[in-house]
């Protein structure tokens, strides 16, 4: 396998299953040092496992993106380890109940808000000055068709992938004169266990499969990415200005 990542230092959320777990996979079988996010231990030792199979290197990092303060300690040990990160994918992400607006429980609200909008920002926060220290940083945040779409009953979705979209644009525009590459990804529907909750009556088999979608997203996150606060959607295989 080609390693195109070889002495990159890159960090996926949401590592321990589906198309994060493939990302942080196919970087670590293409010669980037992972740091793996997540909750599951078990699946993040699964992970390395496979990693180191193929030759690779990570640094699993088991923690709930909720624990805010354990976000800022994450940034300062990579600085104590290797003074900066080139690669950031932040993929990790809840789906919340699908619900009329007026019926979605504070607590849910809350809780979704702080996995997908304040955890990546919280991590922006710890990261960027990582990804400045990169000769080429580059950031990937995954996002969803219903930001626009905004669909009946995926108000959770709608609302907090809308502020993920905004907030990771603002950033983009805010490091412009950097050498940092920042950008948006809708990878489309995934044979993943998040899709299924959500679309419990669809056939699973014509979806893609989380590795084949992870092979067409980690191009975003090469040195030669020259985008910039853009949109890839994965289902068009083009990029998007929004």
């Amino acid at each position: 396998m080609e390693k195109d990542f070889e002495g990159r230092i890159a960090l996926v959320t949401g590592a321990s299953r589906g198309i994060g777990y493939q990302i942080a996979k196919q970087l670590g079988e293409r010669g980037a040092h992972v740091i793996a996010v997540a909750r599951t231990v078990g699946a993040l030792e699964d992970l390395d496992d496979d990693i180191k199979a193929a030759g690779g290197e990570a640094t699993l990092v088991p923690l709930d993106l909720t624990d805010f303060d354990a976000l800022d300690r994450l940034g300062a040990a990579i600085y104590e380890r290797w003074k900066k990160l080139d690669i950031f994918v932040g993929n990790a992400g809840m789906l919340g109940v699908l619900s009329p607006l007026g019926h979605i429980s504070p607590k849910d609200f809350d809780k979704v808000m702080a996995v997908n909008v304040t955890a990546n920002w919280r991590l922006i926060r710890s990261l960027d000055p990582l990804l400045r220290q990169s000769e080429a940083g580059r950031a990937l945040l995954l996002t969803s068709v219903h930001a626009q779409t905004c669909t009946a009953f995926w108000g959770l979705q709608s609302i907090s992938k809308a502020a993920v979209e905004a907030m990771t644009r603002t950033w983009a525009q805010e490091s412009r004169q950097t050498a940092m590459k920042i950008n948006l990804a809708d990878p489309g529907p995934t044979r993943t266990g998040l899709r299924a909750k959500a679309m419990p009556g669809e056939l699973p088999e014509n979806l893609p499969q989380p590795a084949a979608v992870a092979t067409e997203l980690l191009p975003l996150v090469k040195p030669d990415v020259q985008e910039n606060g853009k949109l890839f959607d994965r289902v068009s295989r083009d990029w998007v200005s929004l």
